[in-house]
């Protein structure tokens, strides 16, 4: 059979030229739309449920809100396991399908799960979806650079712009903030003066709920003119706080201010973030979706942090903690030394033993053209670029290689003996 194709080709030419120049180009097409990353993605197939509920010992968020969620979620389709963690104020939930299933259709199927499953938890516990990325999906880690800036100041700056300016880049799953301090209104209330006032704690709760927010009314008309009505409430500073009544004593209103003192503070934390060991950090990790190019998505992201740092206030600056483009560049460089390296060691090595430029010829295209028709398959069974599969690749060509240069030798030596 193999003789019956050598003997087809060196009569077809054409037809043999016009199929490797059709190889060259849906190759060429397939190595740039192969997604790249620097190592391969072999975690599981997963859809995380991630559920708060502060303040709660994690017995309690193992009985009240993981056991639950991990009882209705049983019997999914293509599902290989679910496995949870409870820890303090916490819940988290790992729902593993099939390697073969599709991402978005898992997350839909827990999501009607979890519509069913929200009527069992406790008033006011939202369970909510991890985001469609995977173990290896931090690509990119940055820090704001910004010496003369307040931790509590960087960090309200990471979550109410850059977060949400990032995350419309493209193949962006999310961004999640760490460091520094999130700003709250903290009411610290005497005992005693309570216990004086005879005022419970629910009442100082309950008062600021119902006073940070706004009333709708009704449209009043007058003098063929239309005003809408309705009750601003809602908090924009401490003094709005001191200043919501509580009871009346005697004609006199027993205000927040009397019993408690309201100050601006840091939500309570279990860590920091240190650079380098340079000091305390406020920064973001970009999480990249499921299924994306990793270096597109970094050259893009980048492109990004350029516009967003024209925003930001005077001697604020982004600083890269972790680039994986960088690894990427290595890797694909790698690949592209070891076959250059191969062609020209080929290509000198037939020419000084053989003297025959033709020949030479032969094996060093069919370098390239194998390189080619592995990233054609790698697109076909979709396998990313990464440091595993080029690394085949190089090892591969050099195979190749070899047996190129048998072929060759034992064709000119069929030659010379016929011509004899």
């Amino acid at each position: 059979m193999i003789g019956n194709l050598i003997s087809w080709s060196l009569k077809n030419r054409i037809i043999v030229l016009l199929i490797a120049a059709a190889i060259t180009a849906y190759g060429i097409y397939a190595v740039k739309n192969t997604p790249v990353d620097a190592i391969p993605d072999l975690s599981e197939n997963q859809v995380i449920i991630f559920t708060e509920w502060m303040g709660r010992s994690p017995q309690i968020m193992e009985d009240q809100v993981t056991y639950p969620l991990v009882s209705n979620l049983q019997g999914i389709p293509k599902i290989k396991s679910v496995r949870a963690n409870s820890m303090f104020g916490m819940s988290f939930v790992f729902v593993i399908f099939e390697d073969d299933v599709d991402i978005y259709w898992a997350r839909t199927r827990v999501l009607e799960r979890l519509n069913y499953a929200q009527r069992l938890l406790p008033q006011g516990v939202v369970p909510t979806l991890g985001p469609d990325g995977t173990g290896l999906g931090h690509i990119f880690w940055y820090t704001l650079d910004a010496p003369n800036y307040d931790l509590g100041e960087l960090r309200a700056l990471q979550d109410w712009y850059i977060k949400f300016a990032l995350q419309t880049s493209p193949g962006v799953s999310e961004v999640a903030s760490f460091g520094g301090f999130q700003k709250q209104y903290q009411i610290v209330v005497d005992p005693h003066k309570l216990s004086y006032y005879n005022i419970p704690l629910m009442d100082i709760i309950e008062k600021v709920k119902a006073n940070n927010n706004d009333v709708g009314g009704r449209k009043f008309e007058m003098a063929d003119m239309g005003y809408i009505i309705r009750g601003v409430g809602y908090i924009k500073q401490i003094k709005d706080i001191e200043e919501i009544p509580l009871k009346t004593q005697g004609s006199i209103p027993i205000r927040i201010k009397d019993i408690a003192t309201v100050q601006m503070g840091g939500e309570l934390r279990l860590g920091i973030v240190d650079e380098n060991g340079e000091g305390e950090k406020v920064g973001g990790i970009v999480v990249m979706r499921y299924g994306e190019n990793a270096k597109d998505v970094i050259d893009k992201l980048k492109i990004k942090l350029i516009d967003v740092e024209k925003g930001l206030p005077p001697g604020v600056k982004f600083h890269i903690a972790y680039d994986r483009s960088d690894l990427i560049e290595a890797t694909i460089a790698t690949l592209k030394e070891a076959v250059i390296m191969e062609i020209i060691v080929v290509a000198v090595v037939l020419f000084i033993f053989l003297l025959h430029a033709r020949s030479a010829l032969i094996v060093i295209v069919t370098i390239p053209l194998s390189v080619l028709i592995s990233f054609i398959m790698m697109g076909w069974f979709n396998v990313t670029s990464n440091i595993m599969s080029l690394a085949g690749v190089a090892l591969a060509v050099g195979d190749l290689v070899d047996a190129g240069i048998v072929m060759v030798e034992n064709a000119l030596k069929s030659i010379a003996d016929e011509t004899e």
